[in-house]
């Protein structure tokens, strides 16, 4: 870990809402004037949407598992040099993969394809990553991306609410059918179980959505439930490290409580400013540490 220069991991699977998590901290950005490097989990895909599709074919012809979630479809010891090599040098390499055809045509490329690597960094002050390997520690794999993250956010709802979110997501904003996202969840559960969720016991604070309306059958559900539908369950690593104050954090968020002595649950309606409150103190510590 770098205290120079700050690595932040916000990681979460696909549809489980880690946009929203990044949205909050370019908040806090905005309102501590702090210039961060933002990179993107699907800039470290190994292939092309067209490559997928084909690479993804081939396995199924040979009844093997592969998807965006495993790690032979991503470079992630390349993930792990950035992450190491910006908390060394406060610098690296990024590149985008453009989903919808609007970026895409403004970048002159096809959905589904990556721009160029670029060197980014320069008088930066932190460098925060979204996306699904933040916090990946696999020693059969030897690959350790969690050892380079300073803070690491896990977004977590409950599978069903992820489900309802991805399907909803991906039918509206990526132009898939729901029967093809249906069929990308079933291909990636192994992955999901293998890959995934071990990362959340690496991670420092987990963001874990509940929805109080019935979601028996993500499959078949016409509407996300909204923050309104749903609490919120955070949940902390190792509250003292991180000078967690429960008695403040119950005090700024209305209707929360405890429900064991490192996790808070709060009205979903709150989930932002409780991630706001939570995280402006940590990320100001880590700054004053930089500074130092």
């Amino acid at each position: 870990m770098s205290k120079k220069h700050p690595v932040i991991a916000v990681t979460g699977s696909s549809g489980a809402g880690t946009t929203t998590v990044k949205k909050a901290f370019e908040e806090i950005f905005h309102r501590q004037n702090i210039k961060p490097v933002i990179i993107e989990g699907d800039s470290f895909h190994r292939y092309s949407r067209k490559e997928m599709k084909k690479k993804v074919q081939q396995a199924q012809k040979n009844r093997r598992n592969f998807s965006h979630f495993g790690f032979e479809a991503n470079i992630l010891k390349e993930l792990e040099n950035t992450f190491k090599t910006y908390g060394e040098t406060g610098q690296c390499k990024r590149r985008y993969y453009v989903h919808t055809k609007e970026k895409a045509t403004s970048y002159g490329l096809n959905p589904g394809e990556f721009t160029t690597w670029e060197n980014v960094g320069e008088n930066s002050d932190l460098l925060l990553y979204e996306g699904l390997h933040g916090a990946i520690a696999n020693e059969q794999h030897d690959i350790n991306i969690a050892q380079y993250a300073d803070l690491k956010i896990g977004v977590v709802p409950i599978v069903n609410l992820e489900w309802i979110q991805k399907i909803h997501r991906d039918t509206a904003k990526r132009g898939y059918k729901p029967e093809d996202v249906t069929n990308t969840i079933l291909r990636r559960m192994r992955d999901y179980v293998n890959v995934i969720t071990p990362q959340f016991s690496q991670t420092d604070i987990n963001f874990q959505r509940v929805p109080l309306v019935d979601t028996s059958n993500p499959f078949d559900s016409r509407v996300i439930p909204t923050s309104d539908e749903s609490m919120v369950v955070i949940r902390f690593k190792d509250y003292r490290a991180l000078n967690i104050d429960f008695s403040y954090l119950q005090s700024m968020l209305h209707r929360s409580w405890m429900s064991r002595r490192n996790t808070i649950v709060v009205p979903g309606g709150k989930m932002v400013l409780a991630m706001e409150v939570i995280l402006h103190p940590i990320i100001k510590q880590m700054l004053n540490e930089k500074n130092r």
